[in-house]
């Protein structure tokens, strides 16, 4: 039997990458995790039931909140995993994952999240003036070259035998900086949580963690010039700037269960989402509920909501935001619950596993591997 490993950066939390993770494992019920940092209480059953192997990162008691101060050390952390005695590679990576050494004879496939976020296209949005310390902004241009020349090394035909992208975002980042192509295989929506009827009130919703690249401190402000309503779910490092910045008119709810995050998707009036996100997984769900979404022109969100299902405004800006969100409160743009909803449908967890699958099985051909012996690894899950 074909012996299976998974990768994945760190696991903290289950956000859209770790849910894509979910899926991929359970395509592989006895495949092998390998994750630099985990933590117990915040996985899912369906990853935590795979065996796993962490990184020395594991033993260091602050990691937990502070796993990101170790970046420069983590491609020599990721390369300390021996895997020689697996047969695929399933690499889930936003950073150093896909970094992982493929033993002679092993075929790797990675899923490619984003090319790593902090030294390519995110820099500025977690070292920036305004966003890191004087002394977190020096160690950052010190170690950023060292980081790009492994990233690029590391990404290549040896190492890397087929890349997959979330988005055509991604994938046209994935050419760009390593000069390779990559199949899109877009991530989905938990179509089933959102089935509650739509009852549309005078509340908009974010549903984001904290991150500089999120701009929720864009969505603030333009709410609280606005004087409209907006709830915001969710928690992160931005948290004690956000709510400093917040008039009376923004409420965060911090984090809350799906049951509860549905009823309010049921219930906004639109989804805002004024970030550039690699995929963006909350927008299908607030179509999935009927909602419409307003969301900054940029990024993956531009491949999931249409005309019909949304707004777009074209820069990242407090005023373009309120222009959008004025739009919307005249009653000049009506959408259908049913074509948000149909939108959604597209984004499916089987039509995402099927066509991973596909890829899969297309680069384990391409290495001139037995296709039986693949087969006989793949956990074929129940069709919705």
């Amino acid at each position: 039997m074909t012996r299976v490993a998974i990768v994945h950066d760190w696991l903290t939390g289950m956000r859209g990458g770790e849910i894509v993770l979910e899926a991929i494992a359970e395509l592989f019920l006895r495949a092998d995790l390998f994750t630099l940092l985990y933590i117990p209480n915040r996985i899912s059953p369906e990853i935590a039931r795979l065996k796993r192997h962490t990184s020395w990162l594991q033993r260091v008691s602050f990691a937990e909140k502070k796993y990101r101060y170790f970046l420069p050390l983590m491609p020599s952390m990721i390369e300390k995993f021996d895997l020689s005695d697996f047969d695929l590679i399933i690499s889930s990576s936003h950073c150093v994952a896909k970094g992982i050494k493929k033993p002679a004879g092993a075929v790797h496939i990675s899923y490619v999240h984003a090319p790593m976020r902090y030294i390519w296209t995110r820099y500025d949005d977690y070292f920036g003036a305004s966003r890191a310390s004087l002394s977190t902004r020096i160690a950052a241009k010190l170690f950023r070259n060292y980081l790009k020349k492994w990233d690029l090394q590391t990404s290549t035909s040896k190492r890397i035998d087929a890349m997959l992208a979330n988005s055509q975002f991604i994938a046209d980042q994935i050419h760009s900086i390593y000069g390779r192509t990559a199949q899109v295989i877009h991530p989905f929506a938990n179509l089933k949580r959102f089935t509650l009827p739509r009852k549309p009130g005078r509340n908009y919703l974010m549903v984001t963690a904290f991150a500089p690249y999120k701009r929720v401190d864009l969505a603030v402000e333009a709410f609280n010039q606005l004087k409209l309503p907006l709830l915001i779910v969710g928690g992160g490092q931005d948290n004690e700037r956000l709510k400093k910045l917040a008039g009376p008119t923004v409420e965060f709810l911090g984090g809350l269960g799906n049951s509860a995050v549905s009823d309010l998707y049921s219930k906004c009036r639109a989804f805002v989402f004024p970030g550039v996100e690699d995929f963006g997984i909350t927008p299908v769900e607030a179509m999935s509920a009927g909602a419409p979404v307003i969301a900054f022109a940029e990024g993956g969100v531009t491949e999931t909501v249409t005309e019909k299902t949304g707004i777009f405004f074209t820069a990242q800006t407090v005023e373009k935001l309120k222009e959008a969100i004025l739009k919307m409160e005249s009653g000049q743009y009506v959408f259908s619950e049913q074509a948000c909803r149909t939108r959604a449908s597209h984004f499916s967890k089987q039509r995402f596993q099927t066509q991973f699958l596909d890829a899969t099985r297309k680069a384990w051909r391409d290495a001139g591997k037995n296709p039986e012996d693949l087969e006989k690894s793949i956990s074929l899950p129940a069709q919705d």
